[in-house]
């Protein structure tokens, strides 16, 4: 494609293609496109190629492709002294894509700090509909039966690609996060993308790359074969009494 970021999508496309990510705007940081559609192939070429979507409800769809990156090496984790004491004291029932559609709407609730959200009803049923096809996956945090935290994102090869995360009890999305990346790692996954540089993730272990690093690895990463029967926690911990739970997906955190 040729001209000045952003350039514009055609909603009708079916190549899928997006221009190169080098020749997204500095400021905004990383805008990329406008337009297009959010069909899964779309999405697929998107995330393979270093962008997301991210616009409010009010806006056409924006593509966005920032740098530098915001990026966690699964064996870079940081868990800090605080978070080990609340593994070690508050019980959690931790499960992988068994709410999808329940994490999705909690990460679209309005949050205190924020003016309204970005997870429209458009967005959703995009992401709902790559859960279904098994491409958006969710980890979920459970106490005494209620959703209390959680995430979701999207895998592709051997990189997970987060979008949002809530909490609704202290330390709910931190250590449901821990707990996965930790089986991410186990699964052989490389990379997790967190888009854009915040404190929470700053504290668990991410860091900034060069967009073109962070292209460049996905090149690679992206298409590296990955096991369609995963996404079940592999290791289960002993549960107590009144957070027992049935059947595969599930683990404990905090009874270590």
């Amino acid at each position: 494609m040729r001209g000045v970021a952003p350039f514009w999508i055609d909603p009708n496309d079916t190549t899928y293609r997006f221009p190169d990510v080098s020749l997204a705007l500095n400021e905004p940081d990383g805008l990329l496109a406008i337009g297009g559609s959010l069909n899964p192939q779309r999405l697929v070429s998107a995330y393979r190629h270093g962008i997301f979507p991210w616009y409010n409800e009010d806006q056409p769809i924006l593509w966005w492709s920032p740098d530098p990156r915001a990026v966690l090496f699964p064996r870079k984790l940081h868990v800090s002294r605080s978070l080990r004491k609340t593994l070690s004291k508050n019980p959690f029932v931790v499960t992988m894509d068994k709410a999808f559609s329940q994490v999705i709407n909690a990460c679209s609730a309005p949050r205190p700090t924020q003016q309204g959200t970005w997870i429209s009803p458009e967005m959703k049923a995009a992401y709902l509909k790559m859960h279904a096809l098994g491409h958006a996956h969710s980890v979920e945090c459970w106490q005494d039966h209620e959703l209390v935290g959680g995430l979701y994102g999207l895998a592709f090869g051997k990189v997970f690609f987060g979008e949002s995360m809530f909490s609704r009890v202290t330390d709910a999305s931190k250590v449901a996060f821990v707990h996965f990346v930790q089986q991410l790692q186990s699964w052989g996954f490389l990379m997790i993308d967190c888009q854009v540089e915040s404190e929470h993730l700053i504290s668990l272990g991410a860091e900034l790359i060069p967009r073109a690093q962070f292209v460049h690895m996905l090149e690679n990463l992206c298409y590296l074969p990955a096991d369609s029967s995963l996404w079940q926690f592999q290791n289960e911990f002993p549960q107590s009494d009144d957070q027992q739970t049935s059947g595969s997906g599930t683990t404990i955190i905090g009874n270590k």
